[in-house]
């Protein structure tokens, strides 16, 4: 019901487009996030990098301050994640993730993996940096 696109390798410094078809409308109200899986990390690892709210608020993780974007197109039901300037350390399975209702940008950054349904996930898709 989420399917991400847009993964693949670039170079640091480069930039890449995530995005996120959302095919259920259970989700229309849904706050939205990407999180990502790093290799080696657990799925209990992943970590929330940026969040749409519910109240259409966005929030960025500070290891990606300044450089990713957030954004949703509601009419095409589109999530999006702007990467600019990556690094190597952006390297790592991205997933986007109907985090739940009624939920702000920031609250959803803080959210544990684990408290999210795994029908909630996309399958992911890999960025991988090289320097």
């Amino acid at each position: 019901r989420l399917v991400e696109s847009g993964g693949g390798s670039v170079q640091a410094g480069g930039s890449l487009r995530l995005s996120c078809v959302v095919r259920d409308d259970t989700y229309s109200n849904h706050c939205m996030a990407w999180f990502r899986q790093a290799p080696g990390k657990q799925h209990e690892e992943r970590e929330a990098v940026a969040a749409y709210g519910s109240d259409g608020t966005t929030s960025v993780a500070d290891s990606v301050k300044g450089r990713f974007t957030i954004s949703r197109d509601n009419a095409k039901n589109v999530l999006y994640l702007q990467m600019n300037n990556v690094k190597p350390e952006d390297t790592a399975m991205y997933y986007c993730v109907a985090v739940g209702p009624r939920s702000s940008a920031i609250r959803a950054l803080n959210v544990m993996p684990g408290a999210i349904p795994f029908a909630n996930w996309g399958q992911g898709t890999l960025v991988t940096v090289s320097s």
